[in-house]
């Protein structure tokens, strides 16, 4: 006999065997449903089942047995016998299809074969399933044989009346709640036997209820008046959910009496929080750049409750510039992080040089992470940590130099705005009204003006300036315009005006001659812009300020008169002058040292309390209670159940609009339902009344009084008496 027709034989001995478990394992459950059925219902339904039943396990057994072909014998073969070189499939191979060397190589196996023939590859019987299967077939007929006959009873109430006493309510059997986390958590799906869960936000619940007899309909009925169906799958009734938010519900099934007041079970949603960053390094927020300092060090720590990605981004922004003209630029980042999931570690040591830092710029560093929530995952940041360059110190100053501080007022910041404003205005002067024009217009030059009074604040000013002198022949255009007034400031100039300074009535003859400038302001403006009343810029500053309120008036006369495109040169100077003041960034402050009360010496250490008494304390406000919270705790705190219902309903209402407010809003839904459901049930009564008073504000803390002789006092007066005595 050939190796092949040898190897033949044995698969087909090792298919059979395989065959013949199985159907010996299977047979007895169809065999015994059978016997059962026909000896109840009657033997048309056990001829069924047993039909039904015996193509099943033929088709079961037929399915085991298409699993052992020629591959799997094959893979035993080269397992069992290593001498056989992983070449077991040559053996079964045609001879056309191989190459010399692969028939030589197959000789060489057959050889070994007709030495030492293959080993027996079938399975084992399955004792320990076939015999416990027969034995409890056996045990089934013996039953099925040895059951008495049912006799028909004889009652003596009307058949109706039988019917509906041989109707029993549904009793719940059995009940589990599987739990099927989000693949994203990692963690795993559990069962639980009872109707009450914790899982994370988005899993999967899925229920499995029995019942006998077996109810018409079961459903879940939701606290928010959500219904879902139950399905029922052979004698088990299945639904799935998928878990939003925390909720409470109870299981109805249909014909059970009081089904609808069952107590409430609790699901709590665990929400997936976002991502802690932590910065470990540097220690603090705001790092100065040292001298010899070549790199900076950055370490971050990101923490989640159900794991962070491996990659964050690292956002870095240099500063360029200082003032008005700082400019940003922005680069990125992709680290790597380490460690466990749910506690990465990000770390990266920069050079300030890649990033062209220069002195007295800054470079701003925050980390950027993601979590693993599918779909749509979480984003944190963290703190943010500055290196900074310092700008060169100011070395030899003496007097007011070493008082000079670098000032960067934050009324620099609005001319660019402006003109922003105006260009935008400009740009949409098509699609705009004459009416709405003009009105934009006007609201940029307002604008313009409280900005142009709040710099001359710098030069002493406190309004738009003094009055225009009788005799003007002079342009608008051509008057000072530091000085130059609004029209409608003139106006008001024009009448009696008292602005709280002791100026020269009206009229008055000049002490000085035609001519003196300060004459002419002391007689028709405001002398405000002296050297006592603008301390805080150098002359130079000062007069670039005033060339820049000049400009600053201009722009706003043209867009008052609804020309913003003749406003905008007069801007740009004043942009431009602005800056030539903030290039000078010192200011002078007068050098003042603390000046404190004087001591009385005469009252130190005397004991005298003489003048002295007890002060009383004002009493704390109490916060005003919440008039429903109030009622509902005087109605709890009675026996009668008359104006129960009316409380209830009045607390229902109130939860569902304070929900926000509440830790723990299910549980006033659940003792609300409770107390509802059984108004007779003292606990219940108790656990709703601690749930009002925990909702209650708190009463004010009261003080109690000082009484007049306190331990100081006595301390006193035994040392008076003391000193007193012979």
């Amino acid at each position: 006999m050939s190796a092949r027709t040898a190897l033949g034989n044995l698969l087909a001995r090792t298919r059979r065997r395989a065959l013949l478990d199985a159907l010996a394992q299977l047979l007895p459950v169809p065999l015994a449903l059978a016997a059962l059925l026909w000896r109840w219902p009657g033997g048309w339904a056990a001829a069924a089942v047993a039909t039904a039943g015996l193509v099943a396990v033929i088709a079961v057994a037929l399915r085991r047995r298409r699993h052992f072909d020629r591959n799997w014998l094959v893979q035993q073969l080269d397992a069992a016998r290593s001498d056989l070189d992983d070449s077991s499939g040559l053996l079964l191979a045609d001879d056309a299809a191989l190459s010399p060397l692969q028939r030589l190589q197959r000789d060489r196996l057959e050889q070994r074969l007709r030495d030492r023939p293959a080993p027996d590859l079938r399975p084992s019987w399955s004792t320990g399933a076939i015999v416990p299967a027969w034995l409890a077939l056996a045990a089934t007929c013996l039953v099925v044989a040895l059951w008495p006959a049912a006799r028909p009873a004889i009652v003596d109430a009307p058949p109706a009346a039988s019917a509906a006493a041989a109707v029993e309510a549904p009793q719940l059997l059995s009940q589990s709640l599987q739990l099927q986390p989000p693949a994203y958590t990692g963690v795993a799906s559990s069962t639980t036997q009872t109707l009450e869960a914790e899982a994370p936000v988005g899993s999967t619940l899925r229920w499995r209820l029995r019942y006998a007899p077996q109810p018409r309909a079961v459903d879940l009925v939701f606290h928010d008046g959500r219904r879902i169906a139950l399905q029922r799958e052979g004698g088990h009734w299945t639904a799935a959910l998928a878990l939003q938010a925390s909720t409470l519900y109870r299981v109805v099934p249909a014909g059970v009496a009081g089904a609808e007041s069952a107590p409430l079970y609790r699901l709590d949603a665990v929400p997936d929080l976002p991502p802690r960053v932590r910065v470990l390094a540097p220690e603090r927020g705001l790092t100065l750049l040292a001298p010899s300092q070549r790199d900076w060090l950055l370490q971050f720590e990101a923490l989640d409750d159900y794991g962070v990605s491996t990659r964050a981004r690292l956002l870095l922004t240099r500063t360029e510039g200082t003032g008005e003209n700082i400019r940003f630029q922005e680069h990125v980042r992709v680290l790597q992080g380490r460690g466990d999931a749910r506690s990465r570690r990000f770390e990266l040591r920069l050079r300030p040089a890649d990033f062209g830092l220069q002195r007295g710029e800054d470079l701003v560093a925050r980390l950027e992470v993601l979590d693993n929530r599918a779909p749509q995952p979480q984003l944190a940041r963290s703190a943010s940590v500055i290196l900074r360059w310092p700008p060169e110190p100011v070395l030899g100053a003496e007097g007011l130099d070493g008082l000079a501080r670098q000032v960067l007022p934050a009324y620099f910041r609005s001319q660019r705005q402006i003109i922003i404003d105006a260009e935008a205005l400009l740009a949409e002067r098509p699609q705009l009204a004459a009416d709405e024009f003009e009105r934009r217009s006007d609201l940029i030059g307002v604008d313009q003006r409280l900005l142009r009074l709040r710099y001359g604040q710098f030069l002493g000013e406190e309004s738009e300036g003094g009055r225009a002198p009788p005799t003007s022949d002079l342009p608008t255009s051509d008057l000072p315009t530091s000085d130059a007034p609004a029209a409608d400031d003139a106006q008001a100039h024009d009448a009696p005006h008292d602005d709280g300074h002791d100026h020269a009535a009206e009229g008055a003859a000049p002490a000085a001659g035609f001519g003196n400038v300060g004459d002419v302001l002391e007689a028709f403006g405001h002398t405000h812009d002296i050297a006592e009343a603008a301390t805080l810029l150098d002359p130079q500053t000062r007069e670039t300020l005033r060339k820049a309120l000049g400009e600053m008036w201009q722009s706003e006369l043209h867009l008052r008169q609804a020309a913003p495109g003749e406003a905008l040169p007069y801007a740009y100077r004043a942009l431009e002058l602005i800056k030539q003041v903030q290039q000078a960034e010192r200011i002078y402050l007068q050098r003042v040292g603390t000046q404190l009360p004087p001591v009385d010496e005469s009252r130190r250490l005397g004991g005298d309390r003489s003048g002295l008494r007890n002060r009383a304390l004002p009493a704390l406000a109490a916060e005003e209670a919440d008039a429903a919270l109030a009622a509902a705790w005087q109605s709890l705190g009675t026996t009668g159940v008359d104006t129960l219902p009316a409380t209830l309903d009045a607390l229902e209402r109130w939860t569902g609009a304070q929900r926000d407010r509440l830790d723990d809003p299910l549980a006033w839904v659940a003792a609300i339902d409770a107390l509802r459901q059984d108004p007779g049930c003292a606990d219940c009564r108790a656990t709703l009344r601690g749930l009002v008073w925990s909702a209650l504000p708190r009463p004010a803390g009261a003080f109690g009084r000082r009484t007049d002789a306190d331990a100081a006092g006595r301390y006193l007066d035994a040392l008076h008496a003391a000193r007193e005595a012979p």
